[in-house]
C-alpha cells in the first residue's frame, strides 16, 4: 500500500527531468464537486522554481459552479456578492507523477485553503480527509479499490456531439461480457489506457468486456483511500484523453442508453491496523443463517453501511441520470441489503481470511470517488462506534425480496433523504451537507427546465 513505484516522482526527480528537457509541463489540478480535474498547465521550470513551494491561486467559483461552468447563485461558500475571490491550491507532492500518456508531462494534485492555511471544508479531498482522520483516531487505516465501467465508441467526441450523442458506434455490436475476441477489437484503445495509466503510478490489474455492447471495465489495484480516490480521477481523465487521441470517445455516464446496462462504480473496502493487520479478517459462515463471521469490527462496519446507505445515496448517485441505473435484473442494486458473493445485493461480501472485504455496488461510474469513499467511511465508522449488527445475509435473488430499505429512486428522493439526515450533518458538518444539497438541487432544477427528446416524440403529434 505504498505511494511509490513506477510513474511516481519526487521533486528532485521532477527538477532533473525539467533540466534535461524531458518534462516541460506540469498539470496542477484538484477535483471539483463532479470529480472532474480543474486547474492549470504550468511550465515545468516555473513549477519547480515557484509553484512546488508556494502553490497557486484559483477562483473559488470552481467549487460553486455547474457542469457548464456557470457561477451558481445560492451558495453560502461564495457568490457574486462576495466577489468570487481566490482559493490557494497547495500541491500535494505525494501525488506527483508522470502523465505517461502525454508527451513531456507530469501531474500533481492539490489541496485547497482560503488563504489562512485551513482546508476548504467543502472541497472533495478535504471531505475525505476528515473521515480518514476520524478512522485514524479509532486506530484504523482504510483501503479502497475502484472498479469502473464505461462505454467506448469509435466516434470521436466532436462527432458524438454533432450527432447529439445518438446513433454512435460502440466497439462491439453485442454484449461482450468477458469476451476475449471482442476485447481484441478494442485493444488499440483499452490497451493504451491500461499501459498509460499503469506507467503513471496508477496500478492496473486487468481489463475486460462488460455486460453491454462496447462496455468495458478496467480495474485498479487497491490502495490507501485517499491515494485510491486520486488514482480514480486521474484514470478517468487519462481514459478520456487516450480515447480522444485514438479518434474515439468513451462515457462514464451511469445510464447512457435506457435499453442497456448502466455503468457502475463498485468499491471494495477494508480496514487495517497501523501494524498492517486486517481488521476485517474472518471466514464465511456456511450454516443456513449465513451470518457474518468476520471480526466484530467487520460486522459493525457492515451494520453501519446498511443503516446509513439510503440517506447517503446522493453521494453515490449525484445527478438525475444516476437513478436510471437502478433497475431489477441489471446487476445494479435496488435495495439496501448484504449477501455473500451475490451481485443482486447492494453490499456483496467477498474474500476470506485477511482478504475479507465489502464491495459496495450502489455507486455509479459518474460518482465523485472522494465523496463516495467519505460516505462509506462515515457510515462504517459509525457502525463500529455503535456496535451495529448487520443481521443475517439476504440469500437468493435480492431483487425479489420485499420489505428491505430501497435505494432512492430519484435525485429528489436522495436530496430529501440527505436533507433530513442528522447523521450526515453530524459526520460532515452543516456547511458540507448544505453545499452538496444546493449542488444537487441546482442539477435537478437544470433538468426540470429542459424539454427532452422523449417529450417531443411522445407529445409533438399526438396531443
Amino acid at each position: 500500500m505504498s505511494h511509490g513505484g513506477p510513474g511516481h516522482l519526487d521533486l528532485a526527480a521532477l527538477r532533473r527531468g525539467v533540466e534535461a528537457g524531458e518534462i516541460h509541463t506540469v498539470v496542477t489540478a484538484f477535483p471539483d464537486l463532479y470529480g472532474r480535474l480543474v486547474g492549470k498547465r504550468i511550465q515545468g521550470r516555473f513549477f519547480v522554481d515557484e509553484v512546488a513551494e508556494h502553490g497557486m491561486d484559483v477562483c473559488d467559483y470552481l467549487l460553486a459552479c455547474d457542469m457548464e461552468m456557470d457561477p451558481t447563485p445560492g451558495y453560502a461558500f461564495t457568490s457574486w456578492e462576495s466577489g468570487y475571490g481566490d482559493l490557494h491550491a497547495t500541491p500535494d507532492l505525494t501525488t506527483l507523477r508522470t502523465a505517461a500518456w502525454l508527451e513531456g508531462t507530469a501531474l500533481v494534485l492539490c489541496d485547497l485553503d482560503g488563504g489562512s492555511g485551513e482546508p476548504v471544508a467543502v472541497s472533495p479531498r478535504a471531505i475525505l480527509r476528515k473521515q480518514l482522520e476520524r478512522a485514524r483516531g479509532m486506530g484504523f487505516e482504510a483501503a479502497m479499490a475502484s472498479e469502473l465501467e464505461f462505454y467506448l465508441f469509435r466516434d470521436g467526441y466532436p462527432e458524438a456531439r454533432q450527432r447529439g450523442f445518438r446513433d454512435l458506434h460502440p466497439t462491439a455490436p453485442y454484449v461482450e461480457d468477458y469476451h476475449v475476441l471482442s476485447g481484441a477489437f478494442a485493444e488499440d484503445v483499452i490497451g493504451a489506457v491500461r499501459r498509460g495509466v499503469d506507467a503513471s503510478g496508477i496500478q492496473v490489474e486487468f481489463s475486460k468486456g462488460e455486460w453491454g455492447p462496447g462496455q468495458h471495465e478496467i480495474n485498479l489495484r487497491y490502495a490507501p483511500a485517499l491515494e485510491m480516490a486520486d488514482r480514480h480521477v486521474l484514470y478517468k481523465q487519462a481514459a478520456k484523453e487516450i480515447a480522444a487521441a485514438h479518434g474515439c470517445s468513451l462515457t462514464f455516464m451511469a445510464k447512457w442508453d435506457a435499453e442497456l446496462a448502466g455503468s457502475s462504480l463498485h468499491v471494495h473496502m477494508s480496514l487495517w491496523t497501523p501494524d498492517g493487520n486486517a481488521a476485517f479478517a474472518g471466514d464465511r459462515e456456511l450454516d443456513p443463517s449465513m451470518s457474518a463471521r468476520g471480526s466484530d469490527t467487520f460486522r459493525a462496519w457492515l451494520g453501519g453501511l446498511l443503516a446509513h446507505a439510503p440517506e447517503l445515496a446522493l453521494l453515490f448517485a449525484p445527478n438525475v441520470n444516476s437513478y436510471k441505473r437502478y433497475r431489477a435484473g441489471s446487476f445494479a442494486p435496488t435495495v439496501v441489503a448484504w449477501s455473500w458473493d451475490n451481485r443482486t445485493a447492494g453490499f456483496r461480501i467477498v474474500g476470506s481470511g485477511s482478504s475479507l472485504r465489502v464491495e459496495c455496488r450502489i455507486p455509479g461510474a459518474d460518482a465523485n470517488p472522494y465523496l463516495v469513499y467519505a460516505a462509506l467511511l462515515a457510515a462504517g465508522l459509525d457502525g463500529i462506534e455503535r456496535g451495529l449488527d448487520p443481521g443475517p445475509a439476504c440469500p437468493g435473488n435480492v431483487y425479489d425480496v420485499e420489505g428491505l430499505p430501497r435505494v432512492p429512486e430519484t435525485l429528489r428522493d436522495a436530496i430529501d433523504a440527505l436533507d433530513g439526515s442528522t447523521f450526515a450533518r453530524g459526520a460532515f458538518g452543516d456547511d458540507v451537507v448544505d453545499h452538496l444539497l444546493h449542488f444537487a438541487r441546482t442539477e435537478q432544477a437544470a433538468f426540470d427546465g429542459v424539454v427532452t427528446d422523449w417529450e417531443r416524440a411522445r407529445f409533438f403529434e399526438r396531443i
